[in-house]
């Protein structure tokens, strides 16, 4: 029979393409959050209130089921000889004949008819015996007690058999529940952990789990085929980066004969390593590897900036003007993210201070080995702002991408030296590190039901705060001019945030929207717009 389906075109992709579209806004979710926040004190007192009595009938359960194993122990051996002493003497063999019903009076209780050929009459509901050998030491002799009565080891064993009560089973089953429940939320509690660490400890320089891992089909002059997926199709410039290898990457050549399930992009250049058929890569928002030097020929500084933690590595390229430009990456990223502005930066004669703070390679590690979403990390941007002051800078503008972006903000609102910032410069900005979470946590297959366990153990363990910047009161704590650069294809920070804090303020903040761009990649969509975009914001502060 014919194949009926539809031919495969090249169109056609074979992979299932993620959707960047964010989910809307919920606006009841607040609400929910602090109603949760507010049931939890008192359920917390109910349950360390019961639980000393759910204890309490765990070991009154144990002691009982002890007691109960006691009376339930096996029979000495010297009882069991004195009763097998006592049995009667083997039955003759006229008795194994079978006898009509009556035969025998006076035996009550014997079912003497029919009977199994090469038994003895026994009592109903006992089992039958067979002579045993007698053991050594001990005489078999007839026994004196009528054939009526009960063997003298049945009757042992009728009394010590442990008695069945309603009390224990009841005891038993609370102990049982209590035990579920205990466990059950033991288990909450660790899968919630679990789940918060695909925010909580994100590796620098490594992809994010929304970014899907590709594979190399091949390699030409001048052009590389990769897996078809929808990070494949999107407009701009990337890195692409393998296990010890890095190369760039440009727009996507329409014309070249490919397979279906394939891309081919322009190979712009290989920076280290070489890219071969079957390699496993990923696309990266850096273009360069190194440092400001060895990548883009600038002279640069090596410095080290005093941090609340320990000295905090940075990279400094000089300027003729007195306001600094100070840029912080984020997740995912060092600060050789940087490298991709620095060119440009460089060209308008701002000195540049690329920043690597606490977590990442060469700067302090935090307490907790996590990482804070910016809750703390901003300490670290206000140090750079002050080693910049003493330094002679006049203003700074705080550049961020990512987490980075969520530092820039917090320490223009916090910081003690606020009233230095001229200006801030926002690219996928995290305003709500709860839906953050959620998204890198689903990109690692989370189920749903433990999102919830997830963003309330991050909270805990990194003594998050449950508005964050997305807040009422978040846009007001705002002086600043702000240019938020951000897209609606963003998997990890949602863009609907940055369009309320730009309608909120609509005479400070500035939004440029940047579609098909992931998450602190804007730039890489389109360079020569948001080089243009970012010299009219800088232009009036300089």
């Amino acid at each position: 029979m014919p194949n009926s389906s539809p031919p495969r075109t090249p169109h056609t992709p074979l992979r299932r393409a993620r959707t960047g579209t964010p989910a809307p806004f919920h606006g009841t979710l607040p609400a929910a959050y602090a109603a949760y926040g507010r049931a939890l004190p008192a359920a917390r007192a109910a349950y360390e209130r019961a639980l000393p009595a759910a204890l309490a009938l765990l070991r009154r359960a144990r002691r009982r089921s002890r007691a109960a194993r006691g009376r339930n122990r096996p029979v000495p051996l010297a009882v069991l000889r004195r009763a097998l002493a006592n049995r009667p003497a083997p039955a003759r063999r006229d008795a194994l004949r079978p006898r009509p019903v009556g035969a025998r009076p006076g035996h009550a209780g014997i079912r003497s008819w029919p009977w199994r050929v090469g038994t003895s009459p026994r009592r109903v509901g006992t089992p039958p015996t067979r002579p045993l050998p007698a053991l050594p030491g001990s005489a078999a002799r007839p026994s004196p007690r009528p054939p009526s009565s009960p063997r003298p080891a049945l009757r042992l064993a009728a009394a010590r058999r442990p008695r069945d009560t309603g009390s224990v089973r009841t005891v038993s089953a609370t102990a049982g529940a209590v035990t579920a429940v205990l466990a059950a939320g033991t288990a909450s509690v660790v899968a919630g952990r679990l789940a918060s660490d695909a925010a909580l400890k994100v590796s620098a320089g490594r992809p994010l789990p929304t970014e899907p891992r590709l594979t190399v089909h091949g390699t030409a002059a001048g052009r590389i085929t990769l897996t078809r997926d929808l990070a494949t199709l999107r407009p701009g410039v990337y890195g692409l980066a393998g296990d010890g290898s890095h190369a760039v990457v440009g727009p996507v050549l329409e014309g070249t004969p490919h397979a279906a399930d394939t891309v081919v992009r322009r190979l712009e250049r290989v920076t280290h390593g070489t890219f071969t058929a079957g390699d496993a890569a990923w696309l990266t928002p850096n273009l360069y590897v190194g440092n400001p030097r060895a990548s883009l020929g600038l002279d640069h500084t090596d410095v080290e900036v005093p941090g609340e933690l320990g000295a905090l590595p940075a990279w400094f390229v000089p300027g003729d003007r007195d306001t600094w430009v100070i840029a912080v990456h984020g997740l995912g990223t060092t600060r050789e993210h940087a490298l991709n502005l620095m060119g440009f930066l460089h060209a308008r004669r701002l000195p540049v201070l690329a920043l690597a703070y606490r977590g990442d390679p060469g700067a302090p590690r935090p307490p907790d080995r996590l990482n804070h979403l910016g809750e703390t990390e901003w300490r670290d941007v206000e140090a750079a702002i002050r080693y910049a002051v003493r330094h002679g800078a006049g203003r700074v503008v705080l550049l961020g991408w990512s987490t980075g972006a969520t530092m820039a903000l917090r320490a223009a609102e916090h910081s003690q030296v606020r009233d230095r910032v001229a200006g801030l410069v926002l690219d996928s900005p995290v305003l709500s590190w709860p839906a953050t979470l959620r998204a890198l946590a689903r990109a690692r297959h989370t189920p749903e039901p433990l999102l919830p366990l997830a963003v309330r153990a991050a909270q805990g363990r990194a003594g998050l705060h449950a508005d964050g910047l997305a807040g009422p009161g978040a846009p007001d704590r705002l002086q600043v001019p702000t240019l938020l650069v951000h897209g609606p294809d963003d998997q990890v920070a949602p863009w609907e945030y940055s369009r309320r804090l730009a309608r909120r303020r609509p005479g400070l903040v500035t939004l440029h929207t940047v579609p098909d761009a992931p998450h602190a990649a804007m730039w890489n969509a389109d360079p020569e717009e948001y080089e243009e975009r970012l010299r009219r914001f800088l232009t009036p502060l300089l």
